[in-house]
């Protein structure tokens, strides 16, 4: 219940750390993945630089809302030399992009209730 609540507290997310966490809801990805994600899932609206994104990302490590994990299965070095970082969702992640999500869908419901009673 605290870790939903605490989620809870922080929205509204903004519209790219929400998908960040978006990204990750499936599985974990490392920062390229996610990149190419958020800008797949934005309909290329949301074009994370990697600046953007891995200050982002460590923000998150610090809300414990992301975890990193060792990146199974994928290449310990990288083409230019330093391990590939591998990101995952915390449960209190989960809540909040669950969260995040509950809430849009509310908003789009009263849109749609308005939207539907407004004269033509």
């Amino acid at each position: 219940m605290y870790l939903k609540a605490e989620a809870e507290t922080s929205l509204p997310l903004t519209e790219s750390t929400f998908l960040i966490l978006l990204c990750l809801a499936p599985g974990p990805k490392h920062g390229y993945a996610i990149m190419k994600d958020v800008a797949y899932l934005s309909e290329g609206r949301v074009r994370l630089s990697t600046g953007t994104l891995y200050g982002a990302l460590k923000r998150l490590l610090a809300q414990g809302w992301i975890q990193r994990e060792d990146a199974e299965g994928e290449p310990d070095i990288e083409e230019i030399g330093r391990p590939r970082k591998v990101y995952s969702l915390s449960d209190l992640g989960r809540r909040a992009v669950d969260a995040e999500a509950g809430r849009l869908r509310s908003l789009v419901a009263a849109a749609e209730g308005r939207t539907a009673e407004a004269p033509a």
